[in-house]
């Protein structure tokens, strides 16, 4: 099983037995969340701010304005951190020091380059789109040139990587486990509701078999 790059910043030291250090670990956790968010320093400032991303192979696309000042700043050399995290269910022990939630997380550290290659650039683009809502892409109308030239698409190896996982119940005291209340997992999932036609939607435009058979990564299993 392929291993990311170890670094003393990407080695989990808390609770270190629920770290995964396996790329096919670190690329499913990728592939199901839907939303990052990329860290960055610019003007002696931290900054953290939430975006869309897709995987092709070893490498995360991250997408925005041309003008997007975090993309930018990582586009010049800057060192950014993107992190997913997906929150699987709530953990609810007998005391309420330990009480937890299950999660999926998986960190990421390195330089990004910007992608100019206009071959490389749309298929990252139909990435993107095809991670949020698989079959999508088809059934849009493709980027014109303008577009394309006002989105700015960052590359980012996924190699000094890992991930942090906890599953199962409430790891409660001995001693509590006499007490009177419930303890247990409440599991939660992102769902799908019924799609909202848009306004001026051409009513006699069929909902396509994407649209009305969507299903969040939660609900494909």
């Amino acid at each position: 099983m392929e291993q990311t790059r170890r670094t003393p910043r990407t080695t989990v030291r808390r609770m270190a037995k629920r770290a995964a250090y396996d790329r096919e670990a670190i690329h499913s956790i990728l592939d199901r969340a839907m939303v990052c968010h990329a860290g960055f320093v610019a003007d002696h400032a931290p900054t953290v701010l939430p975006t869309l991303h897709a995987r092709i192979g070893d490498r995360l696309y991250l997408h925005g304005s041309a003008a997007n000042h975090m993309l930018r700043t990582a586009a010049a050399g800057a060192e950014i951190c993107v992190t997913v995290t997906m929150i699987d269910g709530l953990v609810l022990a007998r005391s309420a020091f330990h009480h937890s939630v299950n999660y999926r997380c998986a960190v990421i550290f390195g330089r990004a380059k910007r992608v100019d290659d206009p071959v490389r650039k749309l298929a990252a683009m139909r990435a993107l789109v095809e991670h949020i809502v698989p079959g999508r892409w088809a059934a849009t109308r493709a980027p014109n040139q303008k577009e394309i030239a006002a989105t700015l698409i960052l590359e980012l190896p996924i190699d000094e990587a890992s991930a942090k996982i906890r599953t199962g119940g409430p790891i409660d005291d001995e001693a509590d486990h006499a007490l009177p209340h419930w303890a247990g997992v409440i599991p939660l999932r992102l769902v799908a509701l019924a799609p909202a036609p848009d306004a001026r939607l051409d009513r006699s435009i069929p909902l396509p078999a994407h649209v009305c058979d969507y299903r969040t990564p939660d609900e494909r299993g």
